[in-house]
């Protein structure tokens, strides 16, 4: 998700914890990657998502309305994560929240793992390349727009993208240059409703038809091609003499 230096700060600060670790950051189309357009709007950013995600509550999902996201699926993905983030550390990223020391009490053996954020993250490091399915999210700081641009133009995965501005000319060159099939402009998951085609490009791709919309109907259609002349018949009316033959 980029978010540019005109951008609404406190709603973008707020997508991005929705986006990023609702589901403790499970779904396939969560925001793991906030990529601010120059420093100033970098550390606008942290300073709005730091209190926002130390104050996010991990527990059991049967707490109801007390908890922000659950467990993660297994212990394996746990191990993967802590993994990962610790592969960040090692590359240099800045770790502004910690989550590893995260422990709930009566749940020593669940799956819970922290929010975890990451400040200077680069594209050659491991939590940017890959899918870490988990409360983490990494912050890369990119000098101008089209240096954000690029980072999305040429990641090998192209599901969804967004962008948070106030800025309808930049939204508009966003949406029309990018090569990634769901794009948001202030929406951080853009995830359609189901009469649109839901689907991503590059090897986010699948088959020979999205997901949903008209995609969908043409699944389960089979077509039928019909080529026909007529010549000029009855609704002419009748004929009362004769005419030459061509």
């Amino acid at each position: 998700m980029i978010i540019m230096p005109d951008a609404d700060m406190e709603k973008a600060a707020d997508a991005l914890v929705g986006a990023g670790y609702g589901a403790a950051g499970e779904r396939c189309m969560a925001i793991s990657v906030a990529v601010p357009v120059g420093d100033e709007t970098a550390d606008r950013l942290i300073a709005a998502l730091k209190p926002r995600i130390e104050s996010l509550k991990v527990g059991p999902y049967t707490s109801g309305d007390d908890v922000d996201f659950g467990p993660v699926i297994t212990a394996a993905a746990k191990e993967n994560i802590l993994k990962l983030v610790q592969s960040g550390v090692d590359a240099g990223a800045e770790l502004v929240v910690d989550g590893r020391d995260f422990g709930l009490q009566g749940y020593e053996n669940g799956f819970f793992v922290g929010a975890h954020l990451f400040d200077r993250v680069t594209p050659d490091m491991e939590i940017y390349r890959k899918e870490i399915f988990g409360p983490v999210l990494s912050t890369v700081r990119a000098g101008s727009y089209e240096e954000a641009l690029k980072l999305a133009m040429d990641h090998e995965m192209g599901n969804g993208t967004a962008i948070f501005t106030r800025d309808g000319d930049a939204a508009r060159d966003f949406a029309n240059r990018v090569n990634v099939g769901m794009v948001g402009i202030n929406v951080p998951i853009p995830v359609p409703l189901a009469y649109h085609s839901f689907g991503g490009w590059k090897k986010s791709a699948f088959g020979d038809l999205n997901q949903h919309g008209t995609d969908s109907f043409k699944f389960y259609t089979k077509t039928k091609t019909v080529t026909a002349r007529w010549p000029s018949g009855i609704k002419d009316g009748g004929e009362f003499n004769f005419k030459p033959m061509d």
